[in-house]
């Protein structure tokens, strides 16, 4: 049994769950679902869904196998498909023209150029500590007497306006 592993529940109300749902969950997941979507479609809450992916010794189930199973897929299919766009692709395309009423295919090759904000996209989440926008700078050492002074003159004026 996918979701219990054959244990039998002895107390409160029958489960929902079905076998054919690890199937189902895998296949949602794998679309994109989120875990809200999913509740809905098997007609439960998010915390039954949640109960679903593990057993009741917390171990996971095949349930939640299924999940990261549909996601895992997912993820790398919009990674791949990310790369591709940061670097540029072409793909086979079919045009179409009418000649003497009679339609002409034309194989063709389409190219699409590197697009850069797939690109810096890609590298911010790949390489976030050279590629993010927020830069860290650390400051070591006393401050100039005159700064320290005119940072105590604007909080004195602000102070007197409160």
């Amino acid at each position: 049994m996918c979701y219990n592993k054959g244990m039998a529940r002895t107390i409160g109300r029958p489960s929902k769950y079905k076998e054919e749902y690890c199937e189902q969950a895998e296949k949602l997941a794998r679309l994109g679902a989120t875990d809200k979507e999913m509740a809905d479609f098997f007609g439960v809450t998010e915390q039954t869904l949640n109960n679903w992916k593990t057993d009741k010794d917390g171990n996971e189930t095949e349930f939640f196998e299924s999940l990261k199973t549909g996601k895992i897929e997912a993820d790398a299919r919009v990674a791949d498909s990310l790369y591709q766009r940061a670097l540029g692709y072409s793909c086979r395309e079919d045009k179409v023209f009418l000649v003497d009423k009679e339609p002409l295919i034309v194989p063709m090759i389409k190219q699409y150029p590197p697009d850069t904000t797939a690109g810096i996209f890609w590298l911010k989440n790949r390489r976030p500590n050279e590629w993010r926008e927020k830069q860290e700078i650390n400051v070591t050492g006393d401050m100039p007497a005159e700064i320290s002074e005119k940072i105590n003159q604007i909080k004195a004026k602000y102070n007197d306006k409160t």
